[in-house]
C-alpha cells in the first residue's frame, strides 16, 4: 500500500517513523505534501520520501499513492478528507475527524460515492492493550460496567494547533476525544445525558472541562481534560464483577490491570535513534496495518473504529461544545 502523507507536523513525522516498523512490501511512503515544501523535503530526506509537493491538491492528483494519512490542522480536515476522497484515493484522517458532525457526514457521503475507505486515526482502539479491554468487555469479565473515569490533563495550551481559535483549537477537540471515546468504548453508546462544566477563555477556546455522562439504568462516566496542567491521566472502567484499570496514559497504555492481574504488551521496536514527538507513538503502526487489511479485503470502513462510533463521537462533541460555548465558523457554514 503506497502511502501520501499530508502535512509535516509533529504527528506526520511520528506516524512515518511507524510505518518503518512495518513490512516494506507492505507499506511504502510514496510522496508527502505540505504548504511548507521546505518542510515537507526535509522529510523526504530523512525517510526517503520520492515525490514532494508545495501544495495538497498535487497529491489528490498523484497516481502512485493509494491512501493519504491527513495529520494537519482540525480546521483542514473536512477540506483535504473530501479532496482525496474526490481523487480516488483512500483514507486515514486523524482525529478529531472534523469540526462537528455536519463536516463528518459531508465526508461520509463523499467516501460511499466515490467508493473508497475512509476512518478516523483514533489509534488508541488498535493498540493490543484496549484489544484486552474489549475483549474483556465483550466477555463480560467485570460484569455490567456502572461506572467509568478517565481524566486527560496535558499542559498543550502553548501549542498553535490547541491555541489558535481559527485552527479549531482548544482542549476537547486536542485532548478530551480521549477519555469520550474510553466511555463510548465501555459503555457501548451514547450518554441519555451529557452535563459539561469548563472553561472558556477570550479567545474562545475551552481549556479545560469536567463532563458527566449519564445513562438510563444509572451508571455514569466521570471525565476530565485539562490543557494547562500536567497529571497522571488515569482511567478506570468498573463493573459490578471487577474492574479495568488501564495505565498510565490510559489512552495509549502498554499495561492494562483487570481483576487484579496485570498484563503487558510491550511496543514494536525498530530503528533505536528513531525520534519519536509524542509517547508510544509506534503503537501507531498497529491502526496502519489494520488499515491495509481492510483495504485488502474491499472493506469501506474499519470494523474496529467504524463510522458510527466517528458519528456518536462527533455527536457527543458537538453537544459538550454547545453546553460550554465553543463556536467555530465551521458551525455557520452551509452543507
Amino acid at each position: 500500500m503506497r502511502w501520501g502523507i499530508c502535512g509535516a507536523g509533529y504527528i506526520t513525522h511520528d506516524f512515518c517513523n511507524a510505518l518503518q516498523l512495518l513490512n516494506h512490501d507492505d507499506h511504502q511512503i510514496a510522496a508527502i505534501a505540505d504548504r511548507d515544501i521546505e518542510k515537507a523535503q526535509k522529510y523526504a530526506d530523512e525517510f526517503k520520501i520520492p515525490k514532494v509537493f508545495g501544495c495538497h491538491e498535487d497529491m489528490a492528483k498523484e497516481e502512485t499513492v493509494d491512501i493519504v494519512y491527513i495529520g494537519v490542522v482540525n480546521v483542514d480536515h473536512c477540506r483535504l478528507s473530501v479532496m482525496m476522497l474526490s481523487g480516488g484515493k483512500h483514507v486515514l484522517c486523524e482525529k478529531p475527524v472534523t469540526i462537528n458532525l455536519k463536516q463528518l457526514q459531508k465526508i461520509l457521503k463523499t467516501a460511499k460515492e466515490q467508493k473508497r475507505f475512509f476512518m478516523e486515526g483514533l489509534w488508541s482502539r488498535f493498540l493490543p492493550t484496549y484489544e484486552k479491554v474489549k475483549e474483556a468487555l465483550d466477555s463480560k469479565s467485570v460484569g455490567e460496567v456502572r461506572y467509568v473515569q478517565a481524566e486527560f490533563c496535558n499542559r498543550v495550551i502553548q501549542r498553535e494547533q490547541v491555541a489558535s481559535h481559527e485552527l479549531g483549537g482548544g482542549g476537547l477537540l486536542y485532548i478530551g476525544t480521549y477519555p469520550l471515546q474510553l466511555a463510548l468504548l465501555a459503555f457501548k453508546e451514547p450518554p441519555d445525558e451529557i452535563i459539561a462544566v469548563g472553561h472558556v477563555n477570550k479567545d474562545g477556546n475551552d481549556e479545560n472541562a469536567t463532563i458527566i455522562f449519564k445513562y438510563k439504568d444509572g451508571a455514569m462516566a466521570n471525565l476530565t481534560y485539562n490543557a494547562m496542567i500536567n497529571s497522571p491521566c488515569t482511567a478506570s472502567i468498573c463493573g459490578t464483577e471487577g474492574i479495568i484499570q488501564l495505565h498510565t496514559p490510559f489512552w495509549v497504555p502498554t499495561k492494562v490491570t483487570i481483576n487484579g492481574k496485570e498484563m503487558e504488551f510491550p511496543l514494536p521496536s525498530g530503528n533505536p535513534d528513531a525520534k519519536y514527538n509524542f509517547k508510544n507513538s509506534p503503537g501507531l503502526s498497529y491502526e496502519a496495518e489494520c488499515v491495509r487489511k481492510c483495504i485488502q479485503k474491499g472493506l469501506l470502513e474499519c470494523p474496529v473504529f467504524p463510522h458510527s462510533e466517528s458519528i456518536k463521537m462527533m455527536e457527543m462533541m458537538d453537544e459538550i461544545r454547545k453546553q460550554l460555548g465553543v463556536k467555530f465558523d465551521a458551525d455557520s457554514e452551509e452543507s
